[in-house]
């Protein structure tokens, strides 16, 4: 019976599965926490993921690891292989003047010239979780950190270069055995997914020089092997491991229902978003997972619950006891800004009511309208990019909401599928460690609810309704 393990290091925890390469069955796994904040010295992720491993029953008996890691943090290394700095977290904002001064650059002061630009080069428009625009921060913020720095590399390529026995003290030549994959390497800002290849120029306009980058590997390439001989995948960033972990293909869109909202697809197609609604990324089996995001999800659902001083069951509750629309009333939950669309500056706002409809039960009905309406508004920019969409994914902690599954069933009009609870990211890790050791991806199980879509390829009035409402909070 080989095992495989995969490795979730999120920004929160590191989270190891072991599980059978053949069946995908869970034979154990462990867990450790990582320190908060923006900024974080990659040691602690070593830390945690020694303790999640020895939580997991260790890796003597696994034949093959792979790390699934948080996108765009800024790992620099010196050319002993000493991290130069506290790494930059893709959630550190510092370095949003430098996104927009790249933009600026590129457009020669026009910012959406500036967006074709980068659109075109990299599939993504620079904002501040890149990590291009990390190193610009760098470069103007720390010149001495910036010239130590020999190597860059992302938080799934440290560790998975830590796991093959290399680290502080290896010396210039273990930088050149960096790995990484397309997934990842999507995300930096100094990428093309759509040609597969570095773009040294932006790391002269950033870093001020060209470092050693880790090499990309291929989908079911190891990427090397532990001390104990146990094959290292390529990894992926986190949202294209949870690709795999849910076995989404092309024209399956993943819908993450969280604190924040993720819309992301497997196409083959690359997306090139001026605007920079989209971001072009790359998935981890060789096609593209263009991605958009809302900043206001579950927030929404629980600011709503406390203030009809219900649990998230009754709330739920209360919405299914609503009629589909809320009798006319309809919530723009841009409550904290938003970014698809990009409104930072946006307030939410509660739009139709009367004597009639001003009822609980309406309002928390409304609530989660609102919520998959913006996420429908993510769906849409997504297709505008050239998305084939067939099937929704829905997971994330609002996924298991019988209101939420109704409401994104009569909302998205495609059938939707929601995955038994799980660990996706580490999941999608072990799939792709499973594929490294026998050759190609195995087709493992996955327990879930299906949900007939609601007016396949028609709007519900209710989301006709957002949009002009949402129309008008984009104008001011």
């Amino acid at each position: 019976m080989p095992l495989v393990a995969g490795i979730d290091s999120s920004t929160q925890s590191c989270k190891v599965v072991i599980r059978d390469t053949a069946t995908g069955a869970l034979v154990r796994q462990g867990r450790a926490s990582h320190p908060e904040g923006t900024e974080v010295h990659p040691d602690h992720w070593w830390t945690a993921l020694q303790e999640a491993i020895a939580q997991a029953g260790g890796l003597d008996d696994v034949d093959a690891v792979s790390v699934g890691g948080q996108q765009h943090g800024m790992v620099c290394l010196d050319e002993s292989g000493d991290v130069v700095r506290p790494a930059l977290l893709w959630n550190d904002t510092r370095s949003a003047p430098d996104a927009e001064e790249l933009t600026r650059e590129a457009g020669a002061g026009d910012p959406e010239a500036g967006g074709v630009h980068w659109a075109a080069l990299t599939g993504t428009v620079p904002v501040a979780s890149l990590t291009a625009t990390k190193l610009r921060w760098l470069g103007r913020n720390e010149p001495g950190n910036a010239r130590r720095t020999a190597a860059v590399c992302l938080p799934h390529d440290w560790l998975s270069w830590r796991l093959a026995g290399h680290g502080p003290g290896s010396g210039p030549a273990s930088l050149e055995l960096l790995r990484t994959d397309r997934s990842d390497a999507s995300g930096t800002g100094y990428f093309s997914a759509e040609k597969g290849e570095y773009l040294p120029e932006v790391l002269n306009s950033t870093l001020g020089h060209v470092p050693v980058l880790p090499a990309v590997v291929g989908p079911l390439e190891a990427a090397g092997k532990t001390p104990a001989g146990a094959l290292i995948g390529p990894g992926a960033g986190d949202n294209a491991a949870a690709g795999l972990g849910v076995s989404a293909s092309v024209g399956d869109v993943v819908v993450s229902i969280g604190t924040s909202g993720t819309v992301f697809a497997v196409s083959d197609v690359p997306a090139r978003d001026a605007s920079g609604l989209v971001a072009g990324f790359a998935d981890a089996t060789g096609h593209y997972l263009p991605l958009a995001c809302t900043l206001n999800a579950t927030r929404i659902f629980d600011a709503t619950a406390s203030l009809l001083g219900v649990n998230l069951k009754e709330f739920g509750e209360l919405a299914l006891s609503a009629p589909e629309g809320a009798d006319g009333l309809t919530l723009v939950p841009y409550f904290e800004g938003e970014r698809t669309p990009n409104l930072p500056d946006a307030t939410g706002s509660l739009h139709g009511l009367t004597v009639s409809n001003y009822t609980p039960a309406n309002l928390a009905r409304a609530a989660v309208e609102g919520v998959l309406c913006s996420l429908a508004d993510g769906l849409a920019a997504l297709q505008a990019q050239g998305v084939s969409a067939r099937r929704i994914i829905l997971v994330g902690g609002g996924a298991q909401s019988p209101a939420v599954q109704q409401v994104a069933a009569a909302v998205f009009g495609l059938p939707v599928f929601v995955p038994e609870p799980g660990e996706y990211v580490a999941d999608g890790a072990a799939r792709q460690a499973a594929g490294v050791l026998t050759g190609t991806l195995p087709e493992w199980p996955l327990e879930g609810t299906s949900i007939e879509a609601r007016q396949q390829g028609r709007a519900p009035e209710f989301l006709s309704r957002y949009r002009r409402h949402a129309a008008k909070a984009a104008l001011g």
